[in-house]
């Protein structure tokens, strides 16, 4: 796998056209997202992607909310239908983890409806106290 698919924290890379159709039109938690909106998501974070090596094309991204110093937030996971099953969101996962670890952050975060299984492989867990974090939902 690893010689067919790379991974890289990127800006430039990003196919910002296949993102939008990904997270607005196959996601669960963000369709309809329009694509000024996911524009302006990718500008205000630190993206990350999979490509493949022999078509150069776009096979996953990930995108991260973070101050740099204390907290990230992991969100906008997405490996594409034709590309799931080849450990793709793993090397997504575990590329992304490696990146934000030198910065020392106290905690990342993340919200899943399907893939406990895969973020648990990389560190993530249920949080000890689920009473502590709340959401304010503003739209």
């Amino acid at each position: 796998m690893t010689d067919r698919f790379s991974f890289a924290q990127s800006d430039e890379r990003i196919d910002r056209t296949r993102v939008h159709q990904w997270i607005s039109e196959e996601s669960y938690w963000a369709k309809g997202r329009t694509r000024a909106v996911q524009d302006a998501a990718i500008d205000a974070s630190r993206n990350y992607g999979v490509w493949d090596a022999h078509t150069g094309e776009q096979v996953a991204y990930a995108r991260v909310v973070t101050d740099g110093v204390t907290f990230a937030w992991l969100c906008d996971v997405f490996v594409a239908s034709e590309a799931r099953g080849d450990g793709i969101g793993k090397l997504l996962v575990q590329g992304v983890v490696a990146d934000l670890e030198p910065m020392g952050l106290r905690r990342m975060l993340l919200a899943t409806a399907d893939a406990h299984g895969l973020y648990a492989q990389h560190g993530f867990a249920v949080s000890d106290d689920p009473n502590r974090y709340m959401v304010r939902a503003m739209s």
